[in-house]
């Protein structure tokens, strides 16, 4: 190792930043964190990677029903009548 290094340039923290991610700090369950670190080890891949993909589908699960629980407005009526007439 050299005698002297000089940091005077360095950054504290991540060097290479992740695009579309964010460095966050999180209180999850014990046994939550337990279950995505064995579950994780056992397929190979990262426990975060498993609570990200957990969340994603949450999330599309709640954007999807969203889409499914819309009002019923004047306008929207019309239009399924209309489908369901000309189909006829």
């Amino acid at each position: 190792m050299r005698k002297q290094y000089d940091f005077s340039a360095g950054k504290k923290g991540v060097v290479i930043a992740s695009p579309g991610k964010t460095r966050i700090t999180i209180m999850l369950d014990d046994d939550i964190i337990e279950y995505f670190r064995a579950t994780a080890e056992a397929e190979g891949v990262g426990y975060q990677t498993m609570i990200n993909a957990a969340l994603r589908s949450a999330l599309q699960g709640v954007r999807s029903k969203a889409k499914d629980d819309r009002p019923l407005t004047v306008a929207v009526l019309r239009k399924v009548i209309r489908e369901e007439l000309h189909a006829t």
